[in-house]
């Protein structure tokens, strides 16, 4: 059974210097460490001290770019990155409690990959694994040059009714995809029964074959058998999560994730977005289920009034334009923002994440004044009460779908087996 959990829900979302494409020239950014373990191991212990639900890592198949569907050629940017999910599995061994949710592109990669590189962190971390699945943007097609993608721009999400109806049938079908994406990784993680390795040395066997079971999925664009070759996940079913602004990323979220990230304007969007999230998940046969919805800020936090406006100006000054993102911007000091994640929160947002400006200031000031001003306010913890992803966000663990199954015996050629997209 899950531990009791705190009415709010806070995490980070960590990329490069920073949110601000300025951040990595400011005077405590480290531009010459964004490439080692050490950088990433140090912002994640911060965020651990903070007693934070989790971190994400962010990335993407290709370069970072300030346009949202399209690369650029700006070079006074932060451009390359690790793989996220490799950067997790490096640091989950110097963490002992906050989860850790790399990014995965769905679109262009394989299940069978990813459901064992997730296994793989929930292992290492000791079952604080997740992930965070994305749709992959459309010139990122042609890196792997195994199937075509026709550009399309942000008003073809914001103003779909404007959109050309074979672009809005591919960026269904692209959100189609991904959510049986995940449904196949989650049936590799539940192919292993949770006693199916034996490890008996009197015997001599290690691995209760009838406990392995096929997943037969057959869908348009997987066929995949199973099983997988890492045994169940220490969580059953690591976390799954998505960003979403709209309906389609919203059906995403509601079939197949545990998380949603969202980017509400005000509390009045919030209430909406919390509303059709909540149809969409009962229209997908969900409701019952828990999913969780977090509300999306990048957050500039000084303790001093007009401090933060005043350095996010002069990072605006620095990157030649004022900084837009999809989702709001919050410049002011910590018991100022206490103040706006508690009146979100009233319209049914179940936590928040928090996306520093600047690296690491804002995340210290997100760890060492925001989360003592929401103690301080009743709302946030102040000690870890679970030592599993699932249990800090008051999830249960699943039993295997295959559990209950006759059993079949898997042969050894096909553990191995990789699905075809």
């Amino acid at each position: 059974m899950p531990r009791p959990h705190p009415a709010l829900h806070l995490a980070v979302a960590l990329d490069g210097a920073g949110w601000h494409p300025a951040a990595w020239r400011e005077p405590d950014a480290r531009p010459k460490d964004l490439l080692t373990a050490g950088y990433w191991a140090d912002l994640v212990a911060e965020a651990e001290r903070g007693l934070l639900d989790f971190v994400t890592i962010e990335d993407s198949p290709g370069l970072q770019s300030s346009l949202p569907f399209a690369p650029d050629d700006r070079v006074d940017q932060v451009r390359g990155r690790l793989d996220a999910v490799l950067i997790a599995s490096r640091i989950a061994p110097l963490t002992r409690t906050i989860g850790l949710i790399p990014t995965a592109a769905v679109t262009h990669g394989e299940p069978f990959h990813l459901s064992k590189a997730i296994a793989t962190l929930d292992y290492v971390s000791g079952g604080r694994a997740g992930v965070r699945v994305q749709v992959s943007r459309p010139f990122e097609a042609e890196l792997f040059g195994r199937r075509t993608v026709a550009s399309y721009g942000l008003d073809d999400f914001r103003h779909p009714d404007r959109s050309r109806p074979e672009i809005l049938a591919q960026i269904a079908e692209l959100f189609d995809e991904a959510a049986d994406h995940v449904e196949v990784v989650r049936r590799l993680w539940d192919s292993w029964e949770d006693d199916a390795e034996i490890r008996d040395t009197a015997t001599g066997r290690f691995v209760d074959r009838a406990k392995l079971h096929y997943i037969d999925f057959e869908g348009p664009r997987f066929s995949v058998k199973g099983p997988s070759i890492t045994p169940r996940p220490p969580q059953g079913q690591p976390i799954v999560a998505a960003l979403a602004h709209n309906t389609l990323p919203f059906r995403l979220v509601a079939r197949a994730a545990d998380i949603g990230f969202v980017t509400p304007r005000d509390r009045s969007h919030a209430a909406g977005i919390v509303d059709e999230l909540r149809h969409e998940q009962a229209a997908a046969g969900r409701a019952e289920q828990t999913v969780h919805v977090f509300g999306d800020l990048v957050v500039f936090l000084d303790p001093e009034p007009g401090a933060a406006a005043a350095r996010r100006s002069r990072l605006d000054n620095r990157a030649g334009a004022e900084l837009t993102s999809d989702a709001q911007v919050f410049t002011g000091t910590p018991g100022q923002l206490a103040d706006l994640l508690e009146d979100w929160r009233q319209a049914g947002l179940t936590g928040f994440r928090l996306r520093p400006g600047t690296l690491p200031h804002d995340l210290e000031q997100i760890t060492r004044a925001l989360v003592p001003e929401l103690q301080r306010r009743g709302v946030f913890r102040t000690a870890y009460e679970a030592d599993t992803l699932r249990g800090l966000l008051g999830l249960s663990r699943p039993a295997s779908r295959y559990a209950d199954t006759a059993a079949v015996p898997a042969r050894r050629t096909e553990t191995s087996r990789t699905p075809v997209a």
